[in-house]
């Protein structure tokens, strides 16, 4: 039987995401120091939004970002597989407000 009562799982221990006591879930992606910044269309009818890649931070602490980054840009998204996507071009915005945390940012695509 499949349920999605408790969302996402942990794929080493099998337990909730936020219930998950194994060093999988907390720790940070390896990454090369720089965050890269991008606007995206594809897939979304159109629609642009700004993708963060790269960010050395995991679970709660990269969600949190997620929220100022959408706060300071008054518009709405999401945090999935350590992307942060914020509706809207907004990717001027977001270098400001990365680079004022202490943040190597880089503009990737176009």
């Amino acid at each position: 039987m499949y349920s999605t009562d408790s969302g996402r799982m942990c794929p080493v221990c099998r337990h909730a995401i936020a219930l998950c006591n194994c060093k999988s879930a907390q720790t940070a992606p390896k990454t090369d120091g720089i965050v890269r910044v991008s606007r995206e269309t594809k897939g979304r009818g159109g629609k642009g939004v700004t993708l963060v890649k790269g960010v050395p931070l995991a679970g709660d602490a990269l969600t949190v970002l997620g929220k100022q980054l959408k706060t300071a840009c008054g518009s709405g998204g999401t945090v999935k597989d350590g992307v942060i996507e914020v509706q809207g071009d907004h990717c001027d915005r977001v270098i400001e407000l990365l680079k004022a945390q202490g943040y190597s940012v880089k503009r990737a695509g176009g």
